[in-house]
């Protein structure tokens, strides 16, 4: 019997407004600045790249390059892009 599989593409299940807001709640606290511009890649290709581009003014290939693993974006970007997902940071202590 042969096994057919599919690559996992985490935009797929990124499907509801509280499905986001933890995924990128449990992105953000791992720390990891690698891991977030994944996740903010994933949300932005689950709610629509083209969208997100223009809500943010941003060119859509350029975007693509800045929320990968490899990008590095401005904070001002970061900003525009919750925003566009209509999410804001919020500061809280940690509990330390």
């Amino acid at each position: 019997m042969k096994v057919t599989t599919k690559k996992w593409d985490t935009s797929e299940h990124l499907d509801s407004p509280e499905m986001i807001r933890e995924y990128l709640k449990a992105a953000l606290d791992e720390g990891d600045t690698e891991l977030l511009m994944i996740a903010l890649g994933n949300v932005a290709k689950a709610k629509g790249m083209t969208e997100i581009a223009k809500k943010t003014k941003l060119n859509r290939q350029s975007l693509y390059k800045t929320l990968s693993s490899k990008g590095s974006p401005k904070f001002e970007t970061i900003l525009k892009v919750l925003q566009a997902f209509n999410l804001r940071l919020t500061i809280e202590p940690t509990g330390q």
